[in-house]
């Protein structure tokens, strides 16, 4: 299905609405011995009857009823103002030119993940992207990002080398870590602000579900930082 049957739209103080019954399933990030983000594992997958055409995602971070909303939002009185830039990516990105591989680092974005630490850090590797082994080391660190924080281009010709997605959202869950990431925004569904406005349409976006983003409603990582599990 095209992206367009699809949206998320940012209520005030309140969830996230997700209509056109939208693909939800858990995704696990895949780590090794020495718990080095490696890869994704897809898990458990939602029935369409549970979904449905419109289902709303907990935002605030205290449902009883994760990932759904129980209203949990009106109990605590949560302040969900979003304070995330309205600037494209390509404004917000830092640039790191490579010989093969050009990056792209809007740091404001990052969630935690990291993919990107592994092998030395894309950072550092990207002054080696002439190499074919480095250079699908960066390529793969990079699309593993899930909230778009990092993107490749080909040096050459500027094009981005990015994963395909299936319109579908994704719940993070960082098993390494022992808590709950974000959700995981794939193949371009548009996410339209509390205020109508639509943020800039992506492959990839990660939206914060703990509640304490302090870049709203994009996830900063902070569920890491203050340990989000299933009950919180």
């Amino acid at each position: 299905m095209s992206s367009k049957a699809f949206k998320v739209t940012v209520t005030k103080n309140g969830p996230y609405l997700v209509n056109g019954a939208v693909p939800i399933g858990t995704q696990h990030v895949v780590t090794n011995a020495q718990g080095e983000s490696l890869d994704w594992r897809a898990g458990h997958a939602y029935p369409p009857e549970k979904v449905g055409e419109k289902v709303a995602l907990c935002r605030c971070g205290h449902s009883g009823d994760k990932p759904f909303c129980d209203g949990s939002h009106k109990k605590i009185g949560f302040d969900g103002t979003e304070t995330a830039s309205r600037e494209p990516f390509l404004e917000q990105a830092n640039r790191s030119e490579g010989p093969g591989l050009t990056l792209l680092d809007a740091e404001k974005l990052c969630g935690s993940g990291r993919f990107c630490d592994t092998q030395g850090q894309i950072w550092n590797l990207i002054g080696r992207t002439d190499e074919p082994e480095t250079r699908e080391v960066v390529r793969h660190q990079a699309a593993c990002c899930p909230t778009g924080r990092l993107v490749v281009l080909e040096a050459a010709t500027g094009q981005p080398l990015e994963p395909h997605f299936p319109p579908s959202i994704g719940l993070v869950e960082d098993t390494a870590k022992g808590v709950l990431g974000p959700i995981w925004v794939r193949g371009g569904i548009p996410v339209t602000a509390a205020d109508g406005t639509i943020y800039e349409v992506r492959n990839r976006v990660a939206l914060c579900r703990c509640g304490a983003s302090s870049n709203k409603p994009f996830c900063d990582g902070s569920h890491a930082s203050i340990g989000f599990t299933a009950e919180s």
